[in-house]
Formats: structure tokens, C-alpha cells, sequence
């Protein structure tokens, strides 16, 4: 099943339509005779990577109004320029401006998180690093941000508390320390759960190699910490990086080294992309 079709994700355009709609768009039903027919073109306003088309079938059906065809005019993850139709439905033109708003809001969120992403990607290119996202996503969004993330060209790190043990700060505070905290990970997870502890020092990163993780989160560190931990790390386990990272740092952050950079940036501060529906009878 593909994520547009998750239960999840159908609850939420429920929720987006019940607050939108609410009992009937009185002001279409008012203003637009029921058999009038109209075409509906999705514009970009400006330059985006296009995300979440697939989802506008998805919202037509949970909003229980004549199927209109609609029609994909790119591929997802496609870089467009401004004034790009990106898709097209046809149908009545009532049922057109009742998802109009629903429609746009998903497809602005979706574009806006893989345009930012699609920046940091080529603002690392030729690294060996990935930007990877974190949990820092819209409340109930998780799947389309991460959705959103992939499609610009990043990678997704763990959906949830249950994807995998991810050791912070004050998972070491509250265990009694980073040692100790790693040896009760690894007693209580089991074979297939990767142990990763975040580390703020260099002596943090000695006893995290000394006692077995399979990766290392570098928090907050400047590109020349970073680079010498890489170079103590010495490939043997996982390194990611991240805390504060910015478009005008990422890159030299990258180039310190390391496999991963975590932004949470991605998804917390994505701005909407433009976008509007034209219609024409």
C-alpha cells in the first residue's frame, strides 16, 4: 500500500475536511449550478520540487464528490519553474471548489518540505554525506513529511520511538551515564535494533566505541570537532551529525565527513510552497 493510501494519512484528510467543509460549502452551493463542468489546473507560483500529487484521488474520494479525471502533468520529485502546471482534474466544478483549499494545503506542505530538502541535497553534493530528517514533523503528518523528504532526496531516519534506540542527553542523564545507558541498550534490545548514542565530546565518542554501538550522533560540534572525531571514529561504526546545521553550514559540515546529517529544519520550518488551482468552465 502506498503511503497516501494509510489509514493514518485518510484520517487526516478527514480531519482537514470536517474543519474546511464542515456541514456542505454553502457558498458554491449558493453561486455554481450543480451540472456545470470545469477543468482545474494546479499551478506552481514559483520554483519547487513537486511532492504529493498521488494524494488529490485520495482526498477526492474522502470527500465523497463525482470522481473529476484527474491528471498528473509531472513526475514526483520533478524540479519545475514558476507558472508550471503540475496537474489537471476535470468535473464538476462544485465538487472542484469544495477540495480546492484541502487540496492546495497537502500539496503546499508536501512541495515546500521537498523543495528545502532538495537544497540541502545539492548543497552537499559531492560529499559523502546524506541528509536524513528527524522527528521534528507537523503533528500527525509524520508519513507525508517523511514522504515529502524522500522525494526531495534526502533519507528518512527513524519514523518513531519504536524504529530503534537512539541514546540523547537526557537518556544519559537520567541513566547515569553514557556507559551506562549503552550497556542497558544493549541488554535490552534485541539483534535486529541498532543502538546509536549522541555524543558532545571526544570522550563521549571513546566510550561509545569502547562499548559497541553501531552509530554515533556528533551533537552540536563545529566542522573541525566533527572532522576529528571522523578521524578517530575511523570507520567503524555509523557517524551522523547534527544540531543547529543551516544551509550556509551545511556544506562544511559535510565535508568533515560524516555519513549522515540530521536537519530538522526539513520539516519544522519548510515554508509552504505557492501553488493555486485555475479553473476554466
Amino acid at each position: 500500500m502506498s503511503v497516501f493510501g494509510q489509514a493514518s494519512v485518510r484520517r487526516l484528510i478527514r480531519i482537514a475536511l470536517e474543519e474546511d467543509v464542515g456541514r456542505g460549502d454553502v457558498t458554491t452551493a449558493a453561486t455554481v449550478g450543480v451540472a456545470v463542468e470545469a477543468v482545474g489546473t494546479i499551478v506552481a507560483r514559483h520554483p519547487m520540487v513537486v511532492a504529493g500529487l498521488p494524494i488529490v484521488p485520495v482526498i477526492v474520494e474522502e470527500a465523497g464528490i463525482e470522481a473529476p479525471r484527474i491528471e498528473a502533468r509531472c513526475q514526483e520529485g520533478a524540479a519545475v519553474g514558476s507558472e508550471t502546471v503540475i496537474g489537471e482534474l476535470r468535473g464538476k466544478a462544485a465538487g472542484l471548489l469544495t477540495i480546492e483549499r484541502v487540496m492546495l494545503n497537502f500539496l503546499q506542505r508536501m512541495c515546500g518540505v521537498a523543495t528545502l530538502t532538495r537544497r540541502y541535497v545539492e548543497a552537499v553534493a559531492g560529499t559523502r554525506a546524506k541528509i536524513v530528517d528527524t522527528r521534528k514533523t507537523v503533528p500527525g503528518w509524520r508519513l507525508l513529511d517523511k514522504y515529502a523528504v524522500v522525494t526531495g532526496g534526502g533519507v528518512n531516519h527513524r519514523f518513531g520511538l519504536d524504529d530503534g534506540v537512539l541514546i540523547k542527553d537526557n537518556h544519559i542523564v537520567a541513566s547515569g551515564g553514557i556507559g551506562a545507558a549503552i550497556e542497558r541498550a544493549r541488554r535490552h534490545a534485541h539483534h535486529l535494533i541498532r543502538v546509536e548514542v549522541e555524543c558532545e565530546t571526544m570522550a563521549q565518542v571513546d566510550v561509545a566505541l569502547a562499548s559497541g554501538v553501531d552509530a554515533i550522533l556528533l551533537d552540536n560540534m563545529a566542522a573541525a570537532e566533527i572532522a576529528a572525531a571522523v578521524r578517530r571514529i575511523g570507520g567503524r561504526v555509523c557517524v551522523e551529525a547534527s544540531g543547529g546545521v543551516t544551509l550556509a553550514t551545511v556544506r562544511e559540515i559535510a565535508e568533515a565527513g560524516p555519513d549522515l546529517i540530521s536537519v530538522g529544519a526539513l520539516t519544522h520550518s519548510a515554508p509552504a510552497a505557492d501553488l493555486s488551482l485555475e479553473l476554466r468552465i
